[in-house]
């Protein structure tokens, strides 16, 4: 059988369907400004937004680095997350690219209030780098998905506005959390300056990821793309998978979210295994491991012998991911070789 890859939400592949809409996709040159599928992508996730325009780019890393590099200078201070994926898994970009300084808000699950912000703003003193732009991840992905409050949005809007900090949202799983909360996308980043979404993940596309904004801040963001190589020719082939996704895979993603569940609820079964069931808000699965199984990474590679693919957080943390490939079947057999494997390693 084929192996049951849970190791992220991006290892999905494009359905039948997404390559027949790839194939009709009119194509232009997108560096040369005529790329119709592209443009019509664009105004669709501005509008599913609520935004003035969009940037079809390769990858959410670089949705992410065009926000930051089009809304400071260098120098400027981030206030983030510690745990923010930009910071963990973007290759050093915002230092490197944007140049810029974070400082780090730790708390629960992601999640933070305008409060823990404000705990970060230094004296206005030339010693110290100022603040410019908040940073919020939607779904918090070492949060274990988690779906910020609108509530929460809402108060670090007006902290921002009241000081004249831009907020951004890192929205890579931002269907996620709008299926999440049974709510519109464009009401969870009415209250943002800027929002990254990717197609690669939840919504199954081989590749992509937009970033929207403001016009004057897109237009930035696209000699930004230009400058680090992210302008492509007939990305219409591309731009087609994302546009088939938003019609056809934002409905299903409440299905992955409801594997989640299913798979922690068969964890919970396993002994040396555990699975906070009340965090699992979107399509991830964090478990545990008791040390005397093993390590996570043990864990993972003797899984991996056995068909079922996760990855290890830390020595006693493993990740599963919920997407469009895993059916429900598959979340049932995973969950019976999680149990054998546990037990041939007690």
């Amino acid at each position: 059988m084929n192996p049951i890859d849970m190791r992220s939400d991006t290892v999905t592949r494009p359905t039948k369907a997404m390559f027949e809409a790839m194939f009709r996709a009119e194509l232009g040159d997108d560096t040369l400004g005529d790329e119709p599928t592209v443009q019509q992508l664009e105004a669709r996730v501005a509008e599913i937004t609520g935004k003035e325009a969009a940037l079809f780019v390769p990858s959410g890393t670089m949705a992410n680095l065009l926000a930051m590099r089009s809304q400071t200078q260098p120098g400027d201070a981030v206030i983030a997350h510690e745990g923010s994926h930009f910071y963990h898994y973007e290759s050093g970009g915002y230092a490197a690219i944007a140049g810029c300084n974070p400082r780090f808000v730790s708390t629960p699950r992601g999640i933070f209030s305008p409060d823990d912000a404000a705990r970060h703003i230094p004296w206005d003193d030339p010693h110290f780098s100022q603040p410019t732009l908040v940073w919020i991840e939607n779904t918090m992905n070492r949060g274990g998905g988690a779906v910020w409050p609108l509530y929460k949005i809402e108060a670090l809007r007006a902290f921002t506005r009241e000081r004249g900090y831009r907020l951004h949202m890192d929205g890579a799983r931002i269907w996620n959390a709008a299926t999440a909360l049974g709510v519109p996308v464009a009401k969870i980043t009415e209250q943002v300056d800027s929002v990254s979404c990717c197609f690669s993940k939840g919504l199954g596309c081989p590749v992509g990821s937009a970033l929207a904004s403001d016009a004057e801040t897109i237009a930035r963001a696209r000699r930004h793309r230009k400058m680090c190589g992210g302008s492509m020719r007939q990305s219409g082939l591309l731009a087609a998978a994302a546009l088939h996704a938003l019609d056809h895979h934002r409905e299903r993603l409440a299905d992955d979210h409801a594997s989640a569940k299913r798979l922690a609820a068969l964890i919970n079964e396993v002994p040396g295994l555990s699975c906070d069931t009340s965090t699992i808000e979107t399509n991830m699965a964090y478990f545990s491991i008791d040390p005397k199984l093993g390590s996570a990474s043990e864990f993972c590679k003797a899984l991996d012998a056995q068909g079922v693919r996760v990855l290890d957080e830390n020595p006693t943390l493993i990740r599963a991911v919920c997407h469009l490939d895993v059916s429900r079947e598959q979340v049932e057999r995973a969950g019976t070789i999680i149990k054998s494997v546990a037990g041939s390693m007690a």
